[in-house]
This record gives structure tokens, sequence and C-alpha cells, in this order.
């Protein structure tokens, strides 16, 4: 059985790394992106702000993250591949140049030091079991904060909640506002039970990060 599903955790990650990049390629400049971030800075930049829908949550940390995974999300939410009416909205009329230099921005901002996570998880016996059976480490590295390739995101440390919301977008059925297509992230996903997924995402938000909110001045 382990042989079977280390096999599988194979096909998918060479069937992901033989997908197009989403991430654009034109060069972000991180102090233009600085100027045009003020639609995101209402959310990502209040330390504990939630968003209300599907379901109440702590929006994600995104200061930290690779530019590369940053504007892969955000050509995810404008071409309807992650499906939220708030972020599609706030998607919709950006360039790849806009994205791009938003993206460079928030990638300049992620913490000098792992710092403990925001997760109420341990690393139970059940906890690193689900983990091994879902093949995290296999895409988003050993301590789930160095992906194997900078389109994926980083996910120790991430607010537990949202992780939640994440894993269960992608056992959505097709839904024109709500959920996520991804082939590899929803064959995973789909392996498990809503409670499961809990169970990891609180483990994996336990987890020490270089994830942060940084949170605007003007709100301090």
């Amino acid at each position: 059985m382990k042989k079977l599903v280390l096999a599988q955790s194979a096909l998918l990650i060479a069937f992901a790394l033989a997908q197009p990049s989403m991430a654009q390629t034109v060069q972000g400049n991180a102090a233009d992106g600085r100027q045009k971030v003020t639609q995101c800075i209402g959310c990502h930049g209040l330390g504990g702000y939630h968003a209300s829908f599907p379901e109440v949550y702590r929006v994600p940390k995104i200061a930290g993250q690779s530019d590369k995974y940053i504007a892969s999300a955000l050509i995810a939410y404008q071409k309807g591949e992650r499906r939220h009416p708030t972020m599609r909205g706030a998607t919709s009329n950006l360039s790849e140049q806009d994205i791009a230099d938003m993206a460079a921005h928030y990638a300049t901002l992620g913490s000098t030091s792992m710092k403990l996570g925001s997760g109420a998880g341990k690393a139970s016996a059940g906890a690193l079991a689900l983990i091994e059976k879902g093949g995290c480490k296999s895409c988003h590295g050993d301590n789930l904060s160095k992906p194997i390739d900078p389109s994926y995101p980083k996910i120790a440390g991430q607010h537990a909640d949202y992780l939640f919301v994440a894993l269960k977008s992608y056992k959505t059925d097709p839904n024109a506002v709500v959920g996520r297509s991804n082939a590899v992230m929803g064959s995973i996903a789909k392996q498990f039970s809503f409670a499961e997924l809990k169970t990891m995402a609180d483990y994996v938000g336990s987890l020490p990060s270089e994830l942060t909110v940084v949170q605007e001045s003007k709100f301090r």
C-alpha cells in the first residue's frame, strides 16, 4: 500500500511539473508594487482580519510567499480557476505587470526568522500519518516551508482555518462562485474526510513559518 501511495504521489508531481506555469514571466518591481496594493491592505494588511465567504476564516498570510506563487494565485483568481467573488473582482482589471509588481512587493516582506505558526495542531501520530498519506512534503518541502517549485506555496504556519477552507475548496464540485480547479490538489484532497483535512490544517498551521502579516502603518 505504501508503494502505491508513493507511486501515486510521484505521478501527481510529474503531472504538476508538466503543466504550463501559471505565473507570468514579466519582471516585477517591488517599489512599484508597493504603490499598487491599496486594495489588498484592507484585508491582508490587518492582523487577524477575517473573511466571511464561503465561511468565516482568517485571510491568508501572504507576506513572505514567493513572487511566483503570489503571481500564480492572482492569475488563477483572475481566470476563475480559483473561485472567490472578492478576489475575482480584485484581480479582474490587473495587468501582467501589475501582478508581477504586487507579487514582488509581498515577496520582500517575509519574516527573517522562522516563527511559531498560528494553528492549534500538535505533531500527533495521526496528523503525521495524514501528511505522509497526502504526500504534502513532496511538493511543499520537508518542513512544508521550502516548496520544490517557487510557484507552489509555503504552507507551514499559515492560518489553520484558512488552510482548512482552502483544502475543502479542492473537494468542491464545479461551482460558479466557490472552489478551486487543480487536478493535483483535487486528487489529494478528495482522499480525505473534512475531519481529516481539519486535523492536517491544524497541524500545518502550528509549524514554524516565514509567513507573516505586515500591518500597514495607517492601521497600527
